[in-house]
């Protein structure tokens, strides 16, 4: 689950964490309101209007801004607010903004330059122990930080027998080149933020940049936070989070039913049971030709109701051109599927004006087959994954 700026901060301040300071607002007249705040809490006199979307880039978009007065201020916001952003991270229609982060100015003058690092905490699945990425080159992309100049990307792993340990944090701040007072302030924020990391089950903290002030405190500038969905059930205050506005709405209704359902860019929907076979039939639809336009993993469980469902969903993409159910039939009988696809198909009546293509294996998958056969449906059975995959390729001829 995908947090919002705001709401990220929000967490490592809960944590200790010291962040930039904003108010979240909603129109231009909150955001004038929020400024005036600031100013009485900070001192602050110059403010930075964010954009508020699910999506990193939002400065090459347009989406932050800094506003020197109070008339900039609303006239910024004014203008972000409502429009369709657009950044690397979204599509060629962007995402609608609903709500800006009017925040401090911390780029204020002092006893020494800012600097801008790069820190995130996430797990290496390769070793299964989380780790912490971090680099001098904050404030730009780290994709692009990899690729030029990788030496300058450094990585410390935790054991999670121990958590990170003090001397971890002291070398964060170390290879950071910190010195003196910022030093302590690394440490210290290195260790909040890790510890923020582990306790709100999150699976990333990305925070680019990292600041330290010219008068060397260390602070969180951005925050790009995702909790762990398996764990909201004892995160509950992190649940009431979340923001179904920047989700796709296909998406959110499959959760709402039950359903495993990622929506993908191509022209073959797909209906599976197992993640695993799932990636399997999306390779399989690509090998014939097509392209995979969802991961749908219907579960251990493919009555007519469930699979109606999945039906109605997949054709809410008005690119799907065919759909192929790919069925492994072990605790879930193929015999009980492809009496529940029939249902289904009898019970959406004309809804369904694409070839299906079903593939059942495993148990009764040869008494499935004579059901679906048998059915006077224009549904196309297959036994073998290469006999999908031809039939795949035969009705997108």
């Amino acid at each position: 689950m995908n947090l919002h700026e705001y709401q990220g901060k929000e967490i490592l301040a809960s944590f200790g964490v010291r962040v930039q300071r904003g108010i979240v607002a909603h129109n231009a007249k909150e955001a004038v309101d929020a400024a005036k705040q600031l100013t009485q809490e900070t001192g602050t006199s110059w403010h930075v209007i964010k954009a508020q979307i699910h999506a990193g880039g939002r400065g090459k978009g347009g989406g932050v801004k800094l506003a020197k007065n109070l008339q900039e201020v609303e006239s910024i916001a004014g203008s972000i607010i409502g429009m369709n952003l657009i950044t690397p991270q979204t599509s060629a229609t962007g995402k609608k903004v609903h709500q800006v982060l009017v925040a401090e100015d911390v780029y204020y003058p002092g006893d020494s330059e800012p600097n801008e690092f790069y820190m995130s905490v996430l797990l290496n699945r390769s070793t299964g122990r989380n780790m912490i990425m971090y680099s001098t080159e904050g404030g730009m992309d780290i994709e692009q930080v990899a690729e030029e100049t990788p030496h300058l990307i450094f990585t410390e792993e935790i054991d999670p027998s121990t958590g990170l340990l003090p001397f971890q944090a002291r070398k964060v701040a170390f290879n950071l080149g910190l010195s003196g007072a910022a030093f302590k302030e690394m440490t210290r924020f290195v260790s909040a933020l890790y510890k923020a990391y582990v306790e709100s089950d999150a699976n990333l903290f990305e925070i680019n940049p990292v600041l330290k002030t010219s008068d060397d405190k260390v602070m969180a500038v951005d925050a790009k936070v995702s909790i762990d969905d398996n764990a909201l059930f004892r995160r509950k205050q992190y649940a009431e989070m979340r923001d179904l506005r920047e989700e796709s709405p296909i998406e959110v209704e499959a959760r709402a039913v039950g359903l495993n359902y990622v929506d993908l860019d191509g022209n073959v929907g797909c209906m599976v049971n197992g993640a695993g076979l799932a990636m399997a039939t999306m390779d399989l639809i690509k090998m014939a030709g097509g392209e995979p336009a969802n991961f749908l993993d219907v579960g251990g469980t493919a009555d007519a109701k469930r699979v109606e469902e999945a039906f109605r969903i997949i054709l809410k993409d008005p690119a799907v051109k065919a759909i192929l159910i790919n069925i492994f039939g072990g605790i879930v009988r193929c015999d009980r599927v492809a009496q529940g696809v029939v249902d289904a198909y009898k019970n959406m009546g004309d809804a369904i004006k694409v070839p299906i293509i079903v593939r059942l294996q495993g148990t009764n998958a040869e008494l499935a087959k004579e059901i679906i056969d048998n059915s006077g449906l224009a549904v196309h059975s297959a036994v073998q994954f290469q006999e999908a995959a031809d039939k795949v390729k035969e009705v997108l001829a």
